[in-house]
């Protein structure tokens, strides 16, 4: 039995009562995430260019769209949910390999959990398979990328495998069909790195799960692919990757889980720079360490590439890209929230003058990780900071509380605080929920942010 039929057949076979509690919960965590991040992002007029598109081409009414008065077919629903998720660069990440999961794999959960009412817990062991898919293959990709293949965003070509699996799990494929899902997928596979700092970067993981639903239903009716598209000569690994163990990354299926390794961001920006963003919270409250008596600023990482980042950036979604933003507005702010990686707070002069002070350098010598931080006064005093594992790290995880602040917050402007509630609480006995469509009722609002819906 090749990988890609040992996978397929963990992922649609595997008996959602052997996953341990340990790992649901993680997986409800990381959906509180994700539904938190997506409702902010549902505000962003940027979104309605989706619907607006959908709504002019047609589309059964089958799902929702988080945060809207809208309904589609599964495809855009998931297309425009994916992009939801990943929008303020805001959701979880696999410690590992860097891959966003959640963003691609809960909107092909949602998309067919709620078209065939399938059960909560059984829409969460299909997205801790979808995860399992994704990273394993993309702890693949990731430590032996071929000299171009780092180009692509590990993100979406991987995340497209996590969605197909989900989905295939969800609509009860058989294990051939989930094999030629996973072919449909893997040639589907695309998202380019040139396009970071713009739409299309989320759009990748929207892609992702249209092109992972996609699959899974053209599978469940009767379309065929390889059945080896990650093992095969040309297939997705051997284009990516060199010197890999495909074997080794399919072991102990069902006994180790990649949930473990997926941390939920507690600051808005990409998880390279929260060491640095602990580092200056915590450099700025020694004394003497403001903006104004700071001479300069050094933050050290193992490896940096000064070409993906921006001095000084005009647009927030340049600046959640930006190690010199992420690392003033920390020590001016306080803070790292959406808030600090507006278009605003990337044209304020203040902050503009703060980053003038930093520059960000590579030290190899560091584990890998770990970063350092400092800060050279203007009278001479010097303070240095050094962050083994950063906020929100598996080792450093965010708690249940935490968790939830982060929620609270994000929804206040898409859902009425009762609502939020109420979804919070849905979320956390998902896995007590007979019929998903009950939590995906509560997802959609009308244009005032009210409720229009409730569990059963």
């Amino acid at each position: 039995m090749g990988p890609t039929e040992k996978l397929a057949r963990f992922v649609v076979g595997y008996p959602a009562d052997e996953i341990p509690d340990s790992i649901l919960h993680l997986g409800k965590r990381c959906l509180i995430n994700f539904l938190a991040v997506a409702l902010q992002a549902s505000q962003d007029a940027s979104v309605d260019i989706l619907l607006n598109l959908f709504a002019e081409e047609g589309g059964a009414p089958r799902v929702s769209v988080i945060g809207k008065d809208f309904r589609t077919n599964l495809q855009n629903a998931a297309m425009v949910n994916g992009y939801l998720g990943h929008f303020l660069d805001y959701d979880d990440t696999h410690y590992l390999n860097m891959i966003h999961a959640s963003s691609p794999i809960f909107p092909a959960c949602l998309a067919a959990g709620e078209a065939n009412g399938v059960s909560g817990k059984e829409f969460l062991a299909a997205y801790a398979l979808g995860i399992e898919a994704a990273c394993r293959i993309g702890s693949v990709i990731a430590p032996n990328y071929r000299e171009t293949a780092s180009f692509w965003h590990i993100t979406s070509i991987c995340g497209v495998f996590g969605a197909a699996a989900a989905a295939g799990r969800l609509l009860k494929l058989q294990p051939e069909a989930m094999t030629y899902a996973f072919g449909i997928a893997g040639t589907q596979a695309s998202g380019l790195r040139q396009v970071f700092g713009s739409m299309c970067k989320p759009f990748h993981t929207g892609h992702a799960a249209k092109s992972g639903v996609l699959a899974a239903l053209l599978a469940q009716g009767g379309f065929t692919s390889t059945k080896d598209i990650l093992e095969g000569k040309r297939g997705f690994v051997a284009v990516m990757a060199k010197d890999y163990d495909l074997d080794k990354a399919m072991a102990d299926l069902g006994e180790r889980w990649e949930l473990l390794m997926v941390g939920i961001k507690p600051y808005a920006c990409g998880v390279g720079k929260h060491g640095l963003i602990d580092a200056m919270l915590s450099l700025r409250s020694t004394d003497g360490v403001t903006p104004e008596n700071v001479e300069s600023i050094t933050g050290s990482v193992r490896a940096f590439k000064s070409q993906e980042t921006l001095r000084h950036p005009t647009t927030g979604v340049q600046a959640s890209f930006s190690y010199h933003h992420s690392m003033a507005v920390a020590l001016v702010d306080g803070a790292a929230f959406p808030a600090q990686y507006s278009d605003e707070r990337a044209n304020d002069p203040f902050i503009a003058c703060v980053r003038d002070k930093i520059t960000v350098i590579a030290d190899p010598s560091l584990a890998r990780g770990v970063v350092a931080a400092t800060v050279v006064l203007k009278d001479g005093r010097t303070y240095k900071e050094v962050v083994e594992h950063p906020t929100g790290s598996p080792e450093r995880p965010m708690t249940d509380a935490q968790v939830e602040a982060k929620f609270r917050a994000l929804t206040a402007e898409a859902l009425s605080r009762d609502c939020s509630e109420r979804l919070l609480d849905a979320t956390w006995r998902l896995d007590k929920i007979a019929d998903l469509r009950d939590l995906a009722n509560l997802l959609r609002s009308n244009d005032k942010g009210e409720h229009i819906a409730e569990v059963a």
